[in-house]
């Protein structure tokens, strides 16, 4: 299996189905003493009910065994109470989420609930006639917690069974979501990090200062027209268009319809997004909405000085319900009830990995941002992203391109604000597409997952190139479902302001101040927070004047490749096909001849690709990914961190970064030496954290499995010899070895 060290691969053959394995627990129920363990609160959080006496099953090793304690459930969580809870207060959790505990679980992150009857496990939703006596819950973070009914009393059972069904899975009001009860609670005592300059994109001053900084001012301007959402309560208050459109264009069509700017490149050229127009069947209509697109078109569209090249992401790229059925699939190979299904699976692991076609998925995004990026680098051509309401694929492909192009998206404040502009304001409906209220879940697409996986991949590829880590983006994934910040639990901008009484007519009531995701003080203590910072991460250095021509050319003759020789102007009848094919695309109408060939296409990737890879790689200029098949690869620190068997103690990269961090803590304190010795006064830089000074003690998969001890069991399931043939078979088969010890 991915990330498990050496993984043994035979041929493909019917092994037994897995089944559901019962957990005998050998204990006297006489003995069985609870203490009072303290249930900790937030500001707002009720305690709806509980139930004593639950066992919670812990694996270890090749046995199972349970912790005795309370199982409560909260507006906010499900949490286990452990008699032993105390002795997990210790130094050796050093990475301590301060909101959500090792045994909680935020009524959000519920996935599926099951319950076992008579040894067979069912899926429980709604009313029950009957009550389980063991509860098993997948969570969206993937963990999976099983707990044994068996010694509660019944009417304890049925209600903390029936509490945490509804509350999990029973549809909800927004206003009723524990965001609201957790503001208004809190509202006094609501604590800004002074350390967070994440540009959030809520004022006109905040996209003037990404315009100067992209240099994208002379051609693009902010606009204030939608202050108050007057004209489209989709698009955020504030937003970017090109200069020469006239205002009134966006109060046409409520928004739709308008190029709206996302990013412009150090060369001029400009990434652009647009929804398309509602779609008519009336001809009248239809002809003004083709004029009007028309108009808009020639505004952006100026050859020879501005070309531009349409990316329609609805009918040419990926759908919604592939992203959705593809990680369906694969999320199953990680939510593993017992060590007996790990090793009865392991052995169809490759071929159940590439029949979710989630890495695929993976690799086809990163590969249109690639293209898109040759077309906007090489050749200096404005790109416009199409797609029904610019919300979903449209936020996905720009926040890649921009992280392959821009080094500032690669730093953590410039990351954090790439997310801010794209995908909060950009309208991406984390509401529905998180499925928090559970009233639809037809609407539920782990896009936002989706680009976190791909980001993962870059920084999987390059490391020195992003000052973020792998945990950082472990533990944002993580974020989605923690309802006391609204960045991932509003539709839009308006959603928002609306609920939070911005937008009100109640002038006497004060406006509720919610915390975003980016105070990272809130969930981590400043010791744990320096895993999310890549101390291998070198800023760029700052250039005095007189450096800074020179450093300009080798910059630019950096970033533009040879390619084959650029277009040229395209002819008046090249601009009415490119202006038709922009209008039909936007009417809906999908068409089956593309603008330019697709040989072309990959002709100008294939070469941009290959030369860049052929050069050595500036960490502080463009940055590609690699996109070959073994180079895309299972992110094992979300997927696989909680399942003992997948975790190799002492090694991979854990133990090479220990060792770097160990280098770095002699560096710093070389320097300070020396500083002394010029009398300086400078303060030493914070020390690294401890737990990272011994490999030996860590587990692959750390911070996140701490001290966990591998399970006895062979590489092959036993239960599987007999489909597999002889030992003389066996003999005769070519093995595979693959270390991925470093996934």
């Amino acid at each position: 299996m991915l990330g498990k060290g050496v993984v043994r691969r035979g041929r493909r053959t019917k092994g037994p189905k897995p089944s559901f394995v019962s957990y005998e627990i050998h204990t006297n129920e006489k003995e069985v003493t609870e203490k009072e363990v303290t249930l900790h609160l937030l500001p707002g959080e009720q305690l709806l009910c509980e139930a004593s006496t639950v066992l919670k099953y812990v694996q270890e090793d090749s046995c199972q065994h349970g912790v005795y304690g309370r199982l409560v459930c909260t507006d906010f969580k499900i949490a286990f109470l452990g008699d032993d809870e105390s002795a997990l207060d210790n130094d050796e959790t050093q990475f301590k989420n301060k909101v959500v505990g090792e045994n909680d679980i935020t009524l959000h992150c519920v996935d599926q609930i099951y319950g076992v009857f008579d040894e067979k496990k069912k899926t429980l939703f709604g009313q029950l006639k009957k009550y389980p006596e063991k509860l098993i819950i997948h969570c969206k973070d993937l963990r999976v917690f099983q707990f044994c009914l068996r010694y509660t009393k019944e009417e304890e059972v049925k209600r903390i069974v029936s509490g945490i069904i509804h509350h999990t899975q029973a549809p909800k009001l927004l206003k009723r979501l524990f965001l609201f009860s957790y503001a208004t609670a809190a509202q006094n005592n609501t604590v800004t990090d002074p350390k967070n300059h994440t540009i959030m994109f809520d004022t006109l001053k905040d996209w003037c200062w990404e315009l100067e900084r992209t240099k994208g001012n002379m051609k693009y301007k902010a606009v204030s027209v939608n202050e108050g959402y007057k004209v489209c309560e989709r698009l955020p208050a504030y937003f970017v268009v090109p200069t020469p459109l006239p205002e009134e264009n966006v109060h046409r069509f409520q928004g739709h319809g308008i190029p709206i700017w996302c990013w412009s490149c150090h060369n001029g050229s400009a990434l652009l997004k647009m929804s398309a127009l509602p779609k008519e069947q009336d001809d009248g209509i239809l002809q003004i909405q083709k004029s009007f697109l028309d108009g808009v078109y020639k505004t952006i569209h100026r050859p020879p000085y501005e070309i531009v090249k349409t990316e329609d992401l609805s009918s040419n790229f990926l759908s919604l319900q592939e992203i959705q059925t593809a990680y369906s699939k694969f999320k199953q190979l990680f939510l593993i009830d017992n060590s007996t299904e790990f090793w009865d699976t392991d052995i169809k692991w490759f071929s159940l990995l590439e029949s979710s076609s989630w890495l695929d998925i993976i690799r086809r995004c990163l590969k249109k941002a690639i293209e898109i990026t040759e077309c906007m680098e090489a050749q200096n051509m404005n790109v416009l992203l199409l797609e029904e309401n610019a919300s979903d694929l449209c936020c996905l492909i720009s926040s890649l391109v921009q992280l392959m192009m821009d080094p500032h998206c690669r730093t953590r404040i410039g990351f954090q604000s790439l997310i801010q502009k794209e995908w909060v304001m950009g309208g991406h409906c984390f509401l529905d597409r998180c499925n928090h209220l559970r009233q639809n879940d037809k609407e539920e697409v782990p896009v936002f997952l989706l680009f976190l996986d791909c980001v993962w991949q870059l920084v999987h590829q390059h490391p020195p190139a992003f000052e973020f880590t792998e945990t950082y983006l472990t533990v944002l994934s993580d974020s989605l479902y923690i309802p006391i910040f609204s960045t991932f639990f509003f539709n839009s901008p308006h959603q928002k302001d609306t609920n939070m009484g911005r937008e009100g007519q109640d002038t006497q009531s004060k406006p509720l101040n919610l915390l975003t995701v980016w105070d990272w003080s809130v969930q981590f203590e400043p010791k744990a927070q320096t895993l999310l910072k890549n101390p291998l991460y070198v800023e760029k250095p700052k250039l005095d004047k007189g450096q800074r021509k020179g450093m300009r050319f080798k910059h630019q003759r950096q970033l533009s490749l040879p390619l084959t020789q650029s277009k040229s102007s395209p002819k008046r009848g090249f601009f009415r096909e490119e202006t038709d094919h922009l209008i039909k695309n936007l009417l809906g109408k999908r068409i089956s001849k593309l603008i330019n060939s697709s040989d072309e296409l990959q002709d100008n990737f294939r070469e941009f690709y290959d030369s860049w890879h052929s050069k050595p790689t500036d960490y502080h200029g463009l940055l590609l990914p690699h996109i070959e098949g073994p180079e895309i690869k299972v992110w094992a620190q979300r997927y696989l961190r909680w399942i003992p068997e997948a975790q190799i103690l002492g090694g991979s990269r854990v133990a090479t970064m220990s060792k770097l961090l160990e280098m770095i803590e002699e560096v710093q304190s070389l320097q300070e030496k020396i500083d002394e010795r010029h009398h300086s006064q400078q303060a030493p830089q914070a020390e690294a954290p401890c737990l990272l000074r011994n490999s030996a003690r860590l587990s692959s998969l750390f911070p996140f499995a701490l001290l966990q001890r591998h399970s006895s069991k062979p590489v092959l399931p036993t239960s599987g010899w007999k489909a597999l043939g002889d030992e003389d078979d066996l003999a005769k088969r070519e093995d595979e070895f693959v270390d991925l010890g470093d996934v």
